[in-house]
């Protein structure tokens, strides 16, 4: 057989792969809590059947061999000779995040083959040298030892596996198939062909059987015919045509097999095996992939006809993988048509060309329709850092000894893609920030009447132009008191400061650099990188944050994004000679205050806002640049809120609202303090993108 270059299908495996482990770790979660359901671990036995045969295909032998075994352990529990208990969880668990590592690996360049995995393997097979027995109920005691023999089939199909299959099928109120295929003569990679069959039937449903084995079928130990036993809700008709699309092959048979004897499945299973034994024994010499499926209790009407593959109804796959690399580039492309956009604007307002309007008014709706397009195209659901959770909650609560009840809300909710990459790690952070330092153990919180299970309930949903994400816990809560005797003993409070210190400053001290309350360093805290990591990279990312809390209650975060940071709508001001943007996700409003409405509280300029006193700050002196002019009767402010605080940004001019395209400074103007990046506008000028948020320090 000729080699194949896997070169090219790598990005496609990698991608594939990932989904797959994800999938795994929801599954095995799920099989956690109820390890009788055949269900979860047909799922399970599915996937890992797929992901081996990915990577056997690539060439990747160390995933390949640990799917195997894995493999191995899960068919013994789905035939019923295996009992699947804590221990198997956990091995799964560990096998995923091998498979996980050897993912990364790959996608770094290197290959799988530097993970050694020969002693999982061991202890994956290890189960058939003194595997418990399987818990059978009351209703199963009856043990079926009648055996279908399949010719050149070491792993023949046995009545209790059938009777699986039809129960499978009668629970999941689905279809049972047996569907026969037969390559042509001319086909030179009988496996490869017979690969994307089996994956394309996995599509649509759940692959019980093939005979022969997989095995077999992947080492190509096989003539030009094999069989599938398919589990599905999809009509045979459909099957069929699916498998007819499909390149080299010369004949599909589908046959249903009949389900609606289930109750009585001991009979059906013995009159099965002698159908089908007889009709082996009538034609030794026949491939047994060319044996009639009629003989397991086939429906096949006298009169059908087999429908045509034109006249059958299939919906084709809808969506597309796209690079992400791509789509960066096509939102560049964009930013600049709309920079141009702006720079024909402002040409045409200045030669005073009339006939100019509706064109420029067409450019600008296309245009928008475009950026709209684009904007959504880079959007995906919470749900993809969401659904990571589980299994991080799961370990570092086993890990801590503590029962905690995950509560997801908003997986839809919709964030550029750019964010959802940005914001994983601060997320993780601040699970780990609840699960150790919020949540009691389970003794604790029966002492104080508390449910023995604790909840963490995490929520997205969409206000305004950001998105909000919540992270809501039922424990201990932060302790003022506490925040304040380690601020004075680390020298950031005097006593005096702390007696007279707010609540809410109070708590806005767990967010500086290096402050923990944990008493000793462990895996999970004690550094001081927590809270200060999180507000770091939500304020960096044009967020805000913010922290509520009450003793003995409970705990809650609220973290507010962009829904996006490639183009944003953006407030224009001028100080001095300057005209700089400011995002409107940061503004509030804007005001005149008169000259005479100003006063001096605490040393810092003050006005009253409707009854609230609102504090105002030069954003000359903040920037550091000349105002045009001190004297004058009214100041134009611009009103900001970050976290808590309201803030008034004293300005020369207000000039209006416009798009922007967001340009990054580069590395070594990215830390300037105040300054976000820095955009184009219509006239061809440079204005810098203002960070409110540390602006509003007055730093």
């Amino acid at each position: 057989m000729s080699s194949i270059d896997t070169n090219q299908y790598l990005g496609a495996f990698l991608d594939e792969a990932s989904d797959n482990l994800k999938g795994l770790d929801d599954l095995t979660l799920e099989l956690e809590k109820d390890p009788e359901d055949m269900s979860v671990v047909n799922g399970i036995f599915r996937t890992a059947h797929t992901l081996k045969g990915m990577s056997a295909t690539m060439g990747f032998q160390n995933m390949a061999s640990l799917t195997h075994a894995l493999e191995d352990r899960l068919d013994e529990a789905r035939s019923g000779r295996y009992h699947l208990g804590e221990a198997d969880v956990d091995m799964i668990l560990q096998c995923l995040d091998i498979m996980q590592s050897m993912v990364d690996s790959i996608r770094a360049g290197d290959t799988d083959a530097k993970i050694d995995v020969s002693e999982l393997v061991k202890s994956l097979r290890s189960f058939k040298d003194n595997q418990p027995k399987a818990v059978k109920k009351e209703s199963e005691k009856k043990t079926i030892t009648a055996k279908i023999e399949v010719k050149n089939d070491d792993s023949a199909l046995h009545a209790d596996l059938y009777e699986s299959l039809m129960k499978e099928a009668y629970n999941s109120n689905s279809k049972a198939f047996s569907v026969n295929i037969e390559l042509n003569e001319t086909c030179l990679l009988k496996a490869a062909r017979a690969y994307i069959i089996i994956n394309r039937l996995e599509e649509t449903g759940t692959i019980f059987k093939t005979e022969p084995s997989i095995e077999s079928v992947e080492n190509e130990d096989f003539e030009n015919k094999f069989r599938v036993f398919l589990i599905s809700k999809i009509s045979k008709d459909e099957i069929k045509d699916i498998l007819q699309r499909i390149s080299e092959i010369s004949a599909v048979n589908v046959d249903e097999i009949d389900i609606s004897s289930v109750e009585n499945t001991t009979n059906v299973a013995a009159d099965a095996n002698a159908d089908y034994e007889s009709s082996i024994a009538k034609d030794n010499n026949s491939s047994p992939l060319s044996s009639p499926a009629t003989n397991l209790a086939v429906k096949q009407p006298a009169n059908a006809k087999p429908q045509s593959a034109a006249g059958s109804h299939k919906s084709g796959n809808q969506t597309v993988r796209v690079d992400i690399g791509r789509l960066d580039k096509l939102m560049n492309l964009v930013g600049e048509l709309v920079i141009g956009r702006a720079r024909i604007e402002r040409l045409v307002q200045e030669a005073h060309l009339r006939e100019f309007d509706d064109p420029l008014s067409q450019l600008g709706r296309i245009s928008s329709d475009i950026q709209e397009l684009v904007t959504k195209l880079r959007m995906v659901p919470v749900s993809f850092i969401f659904d990571r959770f589980p299994r991080l909650i799961r370990d570092i609560s086993k890990n801590l000894g503590k029962d905690v009840q995950l509560v997801l809300e908003g997986q839809d909710t919709e964030l550029d893609r750019t964010v959802i990459d940005e914001i994983g790690d601060p997320m993780v952070h601040l699970i780990r920030n609840s699960l150790d330092h919020g949540i009691e153990t389970p003794s604790e919180r029966l002492a104080i009447g508390k449910p023995e299970k604790g909840t963490l309930k995490i929520s997205a949903y969409q206000e305004g132009s950001g998105v909000i994400i919540e992270v809501q816990d039922d424990g201990k809560g932060i302790n003022i008191e506490k925040v304040k005797k380690k601020a004075i003993e680390k020298g950031l409070l005097t006593t005096e400061e702390a007696q007279i210190m707010p609540d809410e400053e109070a708590i806005k001290i767990i967010f500086l650099p290096g402050f923990s309350l944990a008493a000793s360093v462990t895996d999970l805290s004690g550094r001081g990188v927590g809270m200060d990591a999180v507000k770091t990279k939500v304020e960096a990312l044009g967020g805000q944050f913010d922290v509520t809390s009450k003793l003995g209650v409970g705990t809650r975060v609220f973290v507010r994004l962009p829904l996006t940071l490639a183009i944003v709508l953006a407030l224009l001001i001028k100080v001095g000679s300057e005209v700089y943007a400011m995002p409107l996700e940061n503004v509030e409003e804007t005001i005149l205050v008169k000259k005479e409405n100003v006063r001096t509280l605490n040393g810092t300029p003050a006005t009253l806002l409707r009854g609230e006193v609102l504090s105002l700050w030069g954003l000359a002196s903040s920037l550091g640049t000349p105002r045009d002019s001190n004297d004058r009767d009214e100041y134009p402010v611009v009103v900001v809120k970050t976290s808590r605080n309201r803030i008034g940004f004293i300005v020369d001019e207000l000039i209006g609202q416009q798009e922007i395209v967001i340009k990054s400074l580069g590395k070594f103007l990215s830390k300037i303090n105040g300054i976000g990046g820095a955009t184009i506008l219509g006239d061809g000028n440079v204005a810098l993108i203002l960070d409110v948020t540390s602006l509003s320090f007055g730093k």
